[in-house]
């Protein structure tokens, strides 16, 4: 198996089993090994008392596409700690880009980083995540 075909296999599967993910409308665009990019539309439901995007809507769009991201190898991995800095605001109707990158992965650690753009490619929010792997796979293989 390839490492593609290994990590579109393991974001199919988690994908099926994300309730969170998929009732907020995200859909992941692209992944490949260790990294992977999810959109998100803003919608009413997801506004706060000022009618921009509320920021813990913008940080699971964030966390969903680094937990992407980090299980691309098929090795179970959940999040240790993440931080997220909000440079600007999100607006009703734009379409959220979460661009998840992997910096280091090292044992069973890694740290990833996630820049989330609204139109026109600005930034909204910087995340950066530190992972933890842990026992279990998404499907049966032989770990090399």
């Amino acid at each position: 198996m390839t490492p593609q075909t290994r990590a579109e296999k393991c974001a199919s599967l988690m994908i099926a089993k994300d309730a969170a993910s998929s009732g907020l409308g995200m859909r992941i665009t692209q992944i490949t090994p260790g990294c992977a990019t999810l959109q998100m539309a803003v919608r009413p439901d997801m506004l706060n008392g000022h009618s921009i995007c509320h920021g813990g809507y913008i940080f699971t769009l964030a966390d969903s596409a680094f937990a992407f991201a980090c299980n691309t190898y098929n090795q179970r991995t959940v999040a240790q700690q993440n931080q997220i800095t909000y440079v600007q605001s999100a607006q009703l109707g734009e379409v959220l880009v979460a661009t998840a990158t992997e910096t280091s992965r090292t044992g069973r650690s890694g740290t990833y980083s996630v820049t989330i753009t609204g139109q026109e490619g600005r930034t909204i929010a910087l995340f950066h995540g530190l992972s933890r792997t842990i026992k279990g796979q998404h499907f049966p293989e032989a770990i090399t």
